[in-house]
């Protein structure tokens, strides 16, 4: 089970400001536009589908297919719905993967098992928005790391 509890921080005064817990007993302050202390609850969303998707994208690249991964970044954009519930309408990811020889086949392979098999933040943001997901491999260049990068792990014990 997951679960999470927001407490109002100042409750006297007319901020919106929240405290929030997540159920592994992290915390993180909410807020919206007008207050700037903390993300608003739907760049969360977002903030949560990069990162499903990039635990995925990166556990199927070096696990299944020991790719050289040096570097990784999934960018998310979303459109919202102009009324209320202002869901996402539309989302475009974009995964930046840097290594040395990362194979474009493993690559959208990986990318297309977060999307259809195992990325439950992208599996409930499909029910109301479509996807669009782009790619870039950025070849490292540095010299140094090529002989202490293992295919099986990434990086040598």
């Amino acid at each position: 089970m997951i679960s999470a509890k927001v407490e109002l921080t100042q409750p006297l005064r007319q901020q919106r400001q929240f405290v929030a817990q997540t159920g592994s007993g992290h915390h993180l302050l909410l807020d919206d536009a007008a207050g700037g202390t903390g993300p608003k609850p739907i760049e969360l969303v977002a903030a949560g589908l990069a990162g499903c998707t990039a635990f995925d994208v990166v556990t199927v690249l070096r696990q299944k297919y020991h790719q050289k991964i040096t570097g990784y970044e999934v960018r998310v954009d979303a459109d919202q719905a102009d009324r209320p519930p202002q869901v996402f309408t539309a989302v475009r990811i974009h995964h930046v993967v840097t290594g040395y020889g990362i194979d474009v086949a493993a690559l959208e392979e990986a990318i297309r098992l977060s999307e259809e098999k195992y990325c439950s933040v992208g599996a409930m943001v499909k029910k109301t928005a479509s996807f669009h997901t782009t790619y870039e491999i950025v070849e490292d260049k540095t010299e140094w790391i090529k002989s202490i990068v293992t295919p099986a792990t990434g990086v040598q014990s």
